[in-house]
């Protein structure tokens, strides 16, 4: 049994830290501009799926909230969709729509 400070009914800490996983962003288009970059590599609780690691990125840049509704999410290289799991140093990149002719 654990306390919500992390220590066992004894008082001895937990020994298990918490939980996360390194996960590699790219970004393109204005969602780049936002950031100030198109790669960055982001810590983030686990388990996680994408929409844990693009909670992560608004948490921190509010503005890309604004481009929730529409962006697409790549795994790896492979477009997913934003409940998919995502692991220890994956890629994941975010898009948002594009236009022109």
């Amino acid at each position: 049994m654990t306390t919500p400070l992390g220590r066992t009914q004894y008082g001895w800490p937990v020994s298990e830290p918490a939980s996360s996983i390194r996960v590699n962003v790219r970004l393109f288009a204005r969602l780049k501009d936002i950031v100030g970059t198109g790669e960055l590599a982001r810590q983030t609780p686990a388990p996680a799926t994408a929409r844990t690691v693009w909670e992560t990125m608004v948490n921190e840049f509010a503005e890309l909230r604004d481009y929730e509704a529409s962006i697409s999410v790549a795994v790896n290289e492979e477009y997913s969709r934003m409940d998919v799991a995502v692991a220890d140093g994956d890629e994941v990149a975010f898009l948002p729509p594009v236009s022109g002719g």
